[in-house]
C-alpha cells in the first residue's frame, strides 16, 4: 500500500487531529530537490488538521555564506563558540533560509510566520571557554505559538534566540525543536535529515526504546554517526520530557514524511517511550485483523489454517503484539492441564518487523504466562522455523510422544509431519 493511500491515512486521523507536530529541518533539506515534495507533504498534514511547527537549521548555508565572504565560521551547528563574524553569517543564512521556506509554503496556500518566540541566554563559560554569542533556550512563548496554531498559522523558527535586551544568540536548532516539542506538548518531534535515519555501526535502527538510546548515547556514542549525535541526545531529552514519539527521517525521499507518519514500519528511526509497544490478549473484534496478518503465512503452509469459528472459540488463548496500536505479531498458548503441558502456537511476525526481536518477546511472554499457570512443559510444532526455535528460543527436538494425547490425535490427522520441539520450564 502506498503511504499516501487514503485508506491507510484514515485510521490515523482521529489520533492526530488537532495535535502538534514539531518538524525540524536540516538546512540541507531546504536546498534539496525533494523540498517542493516535502512542502506538499506538510500541506497534507495541515489538511488533516494537524498543527505544524517548523524549525530549521542552517549549517550548510552558514558554510556557503562564509565561503562567499571569505570568512571561516567558528562553528556551524550552534554548539561551539559563536564569535561576532559567525553570528553575522548565521543571521544572513538563517534569514535567507526562512524566506525560502515561507516562499515555498505560500505556493501551497499555507499561512506561516517567522517568530521570535524563543528567549535565549548565553551558554556562558564552560570548562574555562567563553562561548560568546552561542545561546541556549531559556523560555518558549507557548501562549503566542498556540494562538498562531489555533488560527491555522504555521510558526517557522530559525536557529536563533533573543534575550530581553534585544540581543541575538546562535542556538542549536535541535535544542530549539526539543524545547518546542516539550513546551507545546507535541505528539511527535520529527527530525528531517539527509540521512536514512539513526544508524548504529552502519546498521539502520528502525525502532529504539528511549532507555536503550540513552544508554547508547551515554556509554557508546562513537557507535552512532557523529552528525546525528545531537539529534540522538535531544531525542532522548524530548521523550523523557513527555514527547511520545521522536522520528529521524530522510527528508530527501519523496513521500518520506507521509510514509513515516502514516505507516507501521515507517522509513527512518523511531525513538519511543515505553507505552509504544505492548502485548495484549486478543478480542473477538481482532479476529479479522488476525486473519489478515497471517494470511500469507497460512498460504505458504508455515502456519496451520484457522477458521473464524475456531479463533472465536479459543480467542482467550491468543495474544497480539502491537506497535502504536497496530497489529504486527501474534502467538497463542493452548494449555492441556491434565498433562501439565502448554503448546506455543500461531507465532507470527509481519515481514516489515522481522529481525527486531519481536518473535523472541512473544515466545518469552508465552513462557512467562505458562509459568504463571504452573505449566511444566512447553511444546511447539514447526515445519519451517524449527531451527529458529532451537537456536534462538531454547527448544530441543522431541517426539510425537511429547505431545498431549488430544494434540497427538490432531497431529496424526493433519499429515503435516511437523517437527515437535520441547522446552522444560523451570519454576522461576
Amino acid at each position: 500500500m502506498k503511504p499516501t493511500d487514503l485508506r491507510g491515512i484514515l485510521r490515523y486521523i482521529p489520533r492526530f487531529r488537532e495535535k502538534v507536530f514539531v518538524v525540524a529541518l536540516d538546512g540541507a533539506i531546504v536546498t534539496d530537490d525533494n523540498f517542493p515534495n516535502l512542502l506538499l507533504d506538510l500541506a497534507v498534514l495541515r489538511s488533516l488538521s494537524i498543527r505544524i511547527v517548523l524549525v530549521h537549521g542552517a549549517a550548510s548555508q552558514i558554510q556557503a555564506v562564509g565561503a562567499e565572504r571569505g570568512v571561516s565560521p567558528s562553528n556551524l551547528d550552534g554548539t561551539g563558540i559563536t564569535d561576532e563574524a559567525t553570528l553575522n553569517l548565521a543571521l544572513t543564512a538563517a534569514n535567507r533560509l526562512t524566506h525560502e521556506i515561507l516562499e515555498g509554503l505560500a505556493t501551497h496556500d499555507l499561512r506561516a510566520v517567522c517568530t521570535n518566540a524563543i528567549t535565549a541566554h548565553p551558554v556562558g563559560i564552560i570548562g574555562g571557554v567563553d562561548h560568546q554569542l552561542t545561546g541556549k533556550v531559556e523560555r518558549v512563548d507557548v501562549e503566542f505559538l498556540q494562538g498562531l496554531l489555533a488560527q491555522g498559522v504555521m510558526p517557522v523558527l530559525p536557529p536563533l534566540g533573543f534575550d530581553g535586551d534585544g540581543r541575538t544568540f546562535r542556538v542549536n536548532s535541535d535544542a530549539i525543536a526539543c524545547a518546542l516539542a516539550d513546551q507545546l506538548k507535541a505528539t511527535k518531534l520529527i527530525f528531517l535529515t539527509p540521512t536514512e535515519g539513526l544508524t548504529k555501526q552502519g546498521r539502520l535502527l528502525r525502532q529504539v526504546p528511549v532507555a536503550d538510546l540513552r544508554q547508547l548515547v551515554e556509554q557508546s556514542p562513537d557507535e552512532l554517526p557523529s552528525d546525528l549525535l545531537s539529534k540522538a541526545r535531544f531525542a532522548v531529552m524530548a521523550c523523557e520530557a513527555g514527547v511520545p514519539r521522536v522520528h529521524i527521517v530522510n527528508g530527501t525521499v519523496d513521500e518520506g514524511l507521509l510514509a513515516e507518519v502514516f505507516s507501521n514500519e515507517g522509513i527512518g528511526t523511531l525513538i519511543y517511550a515505553n507505552e509504544y509497544q505492548q502485548i495484549r490478549r486478543a478480542l473477538k473484534k481482532d479476529i479479522r485483523s488476525l486473519l489478515q496478518l497471517t494470511k500469507n503465512s497460512v498460504e505458504s503452509q508455515e502456519l496451520v489454517k484457522r477458521t473464524r469459528g475456531e479463533l472465536e472459540r479459543k480467542i482467550g488463548d491468543y495474544y497480539l503484539f502491537e506497535i502504536d496500536r497496530n497489529l504486527v505479531g501474534c502467538v497463542a498458548l493452548h494449555v492441556y492441564p491434565e498433562e501439565n503441558t502448554g503448546e506455543l502456537a500461531f507465532l507470527y511476525v509481519s515481514p516489515a518487523h522481522e529481525n527486531q526481536g519481536i518473535g523472541g518477546k512473544l515466545v518469552q511472554f508465552v513462557e512467562n504466562k505458562a509459568r504463571e499457570l504452573e505449566v511444566a512443559t512447553l511444546v511447539t510444532l514447526s515445519t519451517q522455523a524449527f531451527t529458529w526455535f532451537q537456536s534462538k528460543a531454547g527448544f530441543a527436538e522431541g517426539t510425537v510422544n511429547d505431545l498431549p494425547s488430544a494434540r497427538r490425535e490432531r497431529y496424526d490427522a493433519s499429515g503435516r509431519r511437523s517437527k515437535v520441539l520441547v522446552k522444560r520450564l523451570s519454576a522461576s
